[in-house]
């Protein structure tokens, strides 16, 4: 490890116990057993204890009644995204509840379109997007990520032909899930010049912000310009960098007036209140999780290191794409000559592996399998000798 670690990463947690989707709920959704489960995007390893302590003293007094945010919870993202990201002088203003970031641009389809209207994608991409269009009764315009030398880029003259009257808005994933872009500046700059020309409005989910394993820096989209700023809407949570998804606490940054109102108006329809803990965790999170989360990526950097090389030498005609940001690994499993049904039933059967199939996220992800690597070293080993054994036994 390139850092002193001082937290524990190493150490298998028991999740059985807690109900988790991942671990507890395993027969129930897949209706096997003695799986490993490296599918859904949360991490095995134990929260920020800093976090931990935080929520006991909180949970220590006896009256949970409605709560609204803390000063550390507004202050403390506007730090963190100062010293992480360089987005300067954000204001409290700017900044809106919501209980996640999958209710955030579900609210945002609904302030900024009308039924029938089209919302830009660009598969293979994080399902909720097309689910959350398709049910507010918007349509989606697919504009597909292309593949150049091996890596994900954005196909800008395909964005531009396919906007037309009815497009309002793009759904940005950036860092991108699943393929593990982080977009540079000059590819932000790019996307944000097309959607200023065409009066397109950008909703940038920003979830993985936090977690970049490569050399590429995360740019927030809307600092790119003045006029970025002014027609995007920022999606950020703690969730996924420091393990809370289950605080159901994000956060809408909205610099213009206008498109917050618009926002605002769409969230007080659905009267949302403020989750208690998820301020706590929050507040907690961006004020002392730092050195955690520092520690966190190193090691994540290791569990990288070790599945391209297992691969490479084990298993070499699995492809993995280079992975930038997030902790999911997007690896390309044509070799293997399946159809995606085989192909997910080899993984679940045979390798014992429970991953996101690759055509969740569209067609485009078809013959890939999406791996979570945010777990302990000796969970990994053991989940990647089950799948060399699988394959070897083809």
């Amino acid at each position: 490890m390139g850092i002193k670690m001082v937290y524990d990463f190493d150490t298998e947690i028991d999740r059985m116990p807690t109900s988790s989707y991942k671990w507890s709920w395993m027969k129930q959704i897949t209706g096997l057993e003695d799986l490993f489960p490296l599918w859904v995007a949360d991490m095995d390893f134990a929260c920020p204890p800093e976090v931990v302590q935080a929520l006991k003293d909180r949970v220590a007094h006896p009256i949970y009644g409605y709560t609204g945010p803390t000063d550390g919870y507004h202050d403390g993202l506007i730090k963190w995204m100062e010293k992480r990201h360089d987005w300067k002088r954000i204001e409290k203003e700017w900044v809106t509840y919501t209980p996640g970031v999958v209710s955030g641009f579900s609210l945002a389809i609904q302030a900024y379109s009308q039924p029938g209207d089209k919302v830009v994608i660009q598969p293979p991409v994080y399902y909720p997007f097309r689910n959350q269009i398709l049910a507010n009764g918007r349509q989606v315009a697919d504009n597909p990520l292309k593949i150049v030398d091996g890596k994900y880029e954005m196909d800008f003259e395909d964005l531009e032909a396919k906007i037309d009257a009815r497009t309002k808005m793009i759904i940005l994933c950036s860092p991108h899930n699943p393929i593990g872009r982080v977009w540079k500046k000059d590819e932000l700059k790019k996307l944000v010049e097309i959607c200023i020309e065409k009066d397109i409005i950008i909703i940038s989910d920003e979830i993985h912000n936090d977690l970049i394993l490569g050399d590429i820096k995360h740019t927030p989209t809307a600092t790119i310009s003045k006029k970025a700023m002014d027609r995007t809407v920022t999606l950020v949570a703690v969730s996924k960098t420091f393990n809370l998804a289950g605080m159901s606490t994000a956060n809408c940054i909205i610099p213009n007036k206008k498109l917050r109102d618009e926002f605002q108006a769409a969230a007080a329809k659905s009267a949302l209140h403020n989750n208690l803990i998820g301020i706590i965790a929050q507040d907690a999170a961006y004020n002392h999780g730092e050195p955690w989360l520092e520690e966190a990526l190193e090691y994540m950097r290791g569990n990288l290191k070790y599945f391209e090389e297992f691969l490479a030498e084990k298993i070499p005609g699995l492809v993995v794409y280079p992975l930038e940001g997030t902790y999911l690994a997007w690896v390309d499993c044509t070799s293997l000559a399946m159809d995606d049904e085989k192909l997910n039933d080899f993984m679940l059967k045979k390798a014992k592996l429970w991953l996101d199939e690759g055509t969740l996220f569209g067609i485009e992800g078809s013959k890939f399998m999406r791996f979570n690597l945010a777990c302990p070293r000796s969970i990994l080993v053991r989940a990647l000798n089950s799948l060399e054994k699988a394959v070897n036994n083809l």
